[in-house]
């Protein structure tokens, strides 16, 4: 007789079903697993073993074989403690083989038989769903995992509340979902005291999703500017929630099962090196630009990444995700992020102030923003100066819009992009739109055709570059209202685009 449990195996944030069989065989007294687990899932065997004999079961004199199918997919994780204990307790026949069989269980057994919470519940939860069985893990895990309503989650604190369920002795009740988590903030986009450029370029990044380069000095405000983003961008859509989530939880960065609603800013030091930035590592965890999916990744001082990182950015850019290649897997993450970065105009950051700059005035200023590579610079559809605030300005009472009156705006110029593209498409934002379809949403009157074909040869634009003053330029339409661009909102984009760091 072989029993059999199901449990997943996570290949980036995708589940894919495993099958957990047990064999009791005469033979010498054994515990064994195939079916290539890696260290923390062969050590599961002890960890099984303690725990069973913490509620006094003995393991049989015979020899125990369980294979984790198929045999070719890498196990990795201490999830697979409690599917295999599942298995096992239905081979010595303690619980019913039909209840191990219709349940996907996922969780870390102590060594006294209590469950540890593990991440990916929310993704299994996915799986589960999908080939119609019940979701079977650690109370911790439970309430991020019954945000799936498509399947039944049963949150058990130990192994023997596991037995006492299928048993029929005490059934636990199904787990109840997460809090949604609302966002708390006291920042303001009205504390910025002046920059009403800069904050016009941060409304129009907000509304249509664009990538936006500050260049200013030291104390100007960018990062000031950076951080009140998150306040003026709408909240995630029931959809985006889930994805974002998914990938949270594959990280282990949902707190106590709880969903946010707010869009992820991810501000990662100069010094992450390329795995923490772009995804990587021993079990191929998501990067920053993952963890930033459908949010914002701020890059203050972007010149002193390294290099390497900042050359990987370019793809992800442009096509919304990241594969990160292993020898036996290929693992593809989501990274459809916003990414806002913040220059200096030299080392020193005062370049242009005589009382303070080096003597390596300009040369400094090109060495520094000569590392961020052309190719990279051209994906960025915004690009401001932030120059100095005048101390008299910041003795000034606050004044401007407040983050609640751009957020309106910023609403509003969303919801027509909904509209446009409908709600069932993936296109959500005027950042996504290519090809023919950018042709039909952004067509241009005689007058603005010739504006932008003479900017164009004149400053010599790319073709990557014309097709991003067209997509900022229909944003700015949405900001206004408009369902024509108009010379304008021509213009606007077009001041955004020729707005370099000040060496160029």
């Amino acid at each position: 007789m072989v029993a059999r449990a199901y449990t997943v195996a996570f290949e980036g944030v995708d589940a894919h079903q495993v099958e957990v069989q047990c064999a009791l065989t005469p033979g010498l007294p054994a515990f064994s697993i195939v079916g290539l687990p890696d260290k923390a899932v062969s050590e599961a065997r002890d960890r099984v073993r303690s725990a069973l004999a913490a509620m006094a079961i003995a393991l049989p004199s015979k020899r125990i074989t369980i294979n984790l199918s198929p045999a070719d997919l890498p196990k990795e994780g201490s999830h697979f403690d409690l599917p295999i204990a599942v298995a096992l307790l239905a081979a010595l026949g303690i619980i019913p083989e039909d209840a191990s069989e219709s349940t996907v269980s996922l969780g870390e057994l102590s060594l006294d038989g209590s469950l540890v919470g593990v991440t990916g519940a929310l993704p299994a939860a996915m799986s589960a769903a999908e080939d119609d069985r019940t979701l079977l893990c650690p109370a911790a895990s439970s309430p991020e995992a019954a945000w799936v309503a498509a399947t039944q989650v049963i949150g058990a604190a130990t192994l023997a509340d596991v037995v006492r369920h299928y048993s029929g002795q005490s059934p636990l009740q199904p787990s109840e979902p997460g809090e949604v988590h609302a966002p708390q903030s006291s920042l303001d986009l009205r504390d910025v005291k002046g920059q009403e450029r800069a904050k016009r370029a941060l409304e129009i990044a907000a509304a249509g999703r664009h990538h936006l380069f500050m260049v200013g000095a030291p104390g100007s405000g960018k990062s000031m500017l950076a951080a009140r983003l998150p306040t003026i961008l709408p909240p995630l859509s029931p959809a985006e929630a889930l994805e974002t989530s998914m990938i949270h939880s594959i990280a282990g960065l949902l707190d106590q099962g709880g969903i946010s609603r707010s869009r992820p800013f991810r501000e990662p030091h100069h010094t992450a090196s390329m795995a923490a930035i772009v995804g990587g590592g021993r079990r191929a965890s998501p990067g920053e630009i993952s963890l930033a999916h459908n949010g914002v990744l701020f890059m203050d001082e972007m010149p002193e990444f390294s290099r390497a990182v900042l050359e990987t950015l370019r793809q992800p850019i442009e096509t919304g995700q990241v594969m990160i290649a292993r020898a036996n897997a290929h693992v593809t993450y989501p990274c459809k992020f916003m990414l806002i970065a913040a220059a200096n105009p030299c080392r020193c950051g005062h370049m242009f102030d005589p009382s303070q700059a080096c003597a390596r005035v300009p040369d400094c200023g090109q060495d520094y923003l000569g590392r961020l590579s052309g190719p990279l610079l051209d994906r960025l559809d915004l690009r401001i100066e932030v120059p100095p605030v005048a101390y008299r300005d910041l003795d000034l009472p606050a004044d401007g819009d407040t983050s609640q009156t751009v957020a309106a705006r910023v609403a509003q110029a969303r919801e027509r992009q909904i509209h446009r593209f409908g709600e069932d498409s993936t296109i959500r934002a005027n950042a996504d739109i290519h090809g023919q379809q950018l042709e039909e949403i952004a067509t241009l009157d005689a007058e603005g055709r010739q504006l932008l074909s003479q900017v164009a040869e004149r400053f010599g634009l790319s073709a990557r570059g014309y097709h991003r003053v067209l997509r900022v330029a229909r944003t700015i339409a949405d900001l206004d209202s408009c369902d024509t661009i108009r010379r304008p909102h021509l213009a606007e984009a077009i001041s955004f685009r020729l707005s370099t760091a000040p060496d160029s």
